[in-house]
């Protein structure tokens, strides 16, 4: 298994898991909309707890459904609604907690942001840096949850190309692929490296890493 093709790997690795979690929420990021960015700092902010991604995608899209797309709708609903709809949809164990960081992130983003996370990306000079810092601002938001962030928004913010955390280098270096960000870059198109990224995660998050190079030996 070791000796498995990079390019074989690659073409497994994505062939599995080649698909954002932004697309998973509906948010457009390669368009960089308010409302798309709003999206996938609400999963941001719910995948960072001890969850599985899946409960994290499954809460996010019900909170979604209920038409809170924005900071102005979800600061509106009460604390009550987010409760009940987090517990109906897989997120039963973090409901009250999540309920609570959502609505005081949501008049954080209206106070600071006008009620729009890319404010965010403005205020911080479009610095990578600055924006993963400026992240930790953000209830609900610690250093898992920013590069939850940043690893999609790298989608629309091309400041951020190539991002890819500490963790996520690693599961490329155990398949054998590049574990430098820019040399990583060099494998794909810049327009498909969130998905490279994204599945690297996946696979980490499955526990697949040995399958994915045993399934590209065998290609």
């Amino acid at each position: 298994m070791a000796g498995a093709d990079p390019s074989a790997v690659m073409a497994e690795l994505l062939s599995r898991h080649g698909r954002t979690f932004a697309e998973d929420i509906d948010a457009d990021v390669a368009a960089d909309t308010a409302e798309a960015m709003f999206r996938l700092l609400v999963f941001a902010t719910l995948a960072s707890a001890r969850i599985r991604s899946s409960a994290a995608v499954q809460a996010s899209n019900a909170l979604f459904k209920e038409g809170w797309t924005s900071p102005a709708a979800m600061a509106d609903s009460t604390w009550e609604q987010r409760v009940q709809v987090l517990n109906q949809h897989g997120y039963a164990r973090y409901d009250e907690s999540a309920a609570r960081t959502l609505g005081e992130s949501c008049h954080y983003l209206l106070e600071t942001y006008d009620g729009d996370v890319r404010g965010l990306r403005d205020a911080a000079d479009h610095q990578r840096d600055r924006e993963h810092a400026l992240l930790l601002e953000i209830k609900g938001i610690g250093p898992v949850g920013a590069d939850i962030f940043l690893r999609e928004a790298q989608a629309g913010w091309d400041e951020l190309i190539p991002y890819v955390d500490a963790r996520t280098r690693t599961t490329a270096r155990e398949l054998g692929l590049p574990g430098d960000p820019r040399r990583l870059l060099d494998e794909v198109e810049r327009e498909e490296f969130p998905r490279l990224v994204a599945a690297l995660v996946r696979s980490r998050l499955e526990h697949d890493v040995d399958e994915v190079i045993d399934a590209a030996a065998h290609r």
